[in-house]
């Protein structure tokens, strides 16, 4: 993978590059970019399939370069390396695939790169809900660790649980902690999930099969689930003429 750094301190440029050293099939393009207006020009000369983006540079600063990279049809991964923890969910309205906070470690930088290979670039316009078409559909959801911005792919999503005013998502690869409702994904993804408790969402296309247990509840069991889910007495009728349907 073909990498451009793009920071205007060159202890920090000369730090990515001795990390990016140390993780196997990745490439440091040189020249590296010393402001935005070169990252640019430099992303246009050397086709990098990744950009490690710092925010505070002089001229365009990193969030105007990510976006201007969000209009090209063949644009490069960005991830930010920024000394701020500020901008993190305006990073992700321009398509960042990481966000990490300098110094950054190793491990950081090995996990952003990877999940930056696996997504296509072309969908990249698309994952957050800052996007310029206004009909673009996710196909991810994001959330703020220390990682930086992780992205759940939402074909890998098996339910959603309310938890005071955060959402609990549990997925293929463990379970994340989301800022948003229960009642923004319903409604924005109709299609995918359904609700069977006040608390609960559930993927339609991680459901098994609907029993009742021996105290007189309705259980949903999924798949790659061992324990079932309870299913509240007012979602049971809609919940049955769902599955009747699949």
């Amino acid at each position: 993978m073909k990498i451009l750094i793009a920071d205007d301190e060159p202890l920090a440029r000369e730090r990515l590059t001795r990390l990016l050293n140390k993780v196997p099939n990745s490439q440091v393009l040189e020249p590296c970019a010393e402001n935005g207006q070169q990252a640019l020009e430099l992303v246009d000369q050397l086709k990098p399939d990744i950009v490690l983006l710092d925010i505070g540079m002089p001229g365009l600063d990193g969030l105007q370069v990510a976006a201007k990279l969000c209009e090209l049809s063949d644009a490069p991964a960005v991830i930010f390396c920024t000394a701020h923890d500020e901008y993190a969910l305006q990073a992700f309205d321009v398509s960042a695939i990481g966000y990490l906070v300098k110094p950054v470690r190793i491990e950081q930088l090995q996990t952003a790169l990877a999940k930056a290979q696996r997504i296509n670039r072309l969908q990249l316009a698309a994952l957050s809900r800052g996007s310029n078409d206004a009909n673009a559909v996710r196909t991810h959801l994001s959330a703020r660790s220390h990682k930086g911005i992780e992205l759940i792919a939402l074909d890998d999503v098996i339910h959603c649980m309310a938890d005071n005013k955060y959402v609990t998502v549990r997925h293929l690869h463990g379970e994340t902690l989301i800022d948003e409702s229960l009642k923004s994904l319903e409604d924005e993804f109709t299609e995918r999930f359904v609700r069977i408790h006040r608390n609960a969402l559930v993927s339609r296309s991680s459901i098994e099969r609907l029993q009742r247990s021996p105290s007189g509840h309705h259980e949903l069991y999924l798949r790659d689930v061992s324990e079932p889910l309870i299913v509240s007495r007012r979602h049971v009728a809609g919940l049955r003429k769902l599955m009747d349907s699949l």
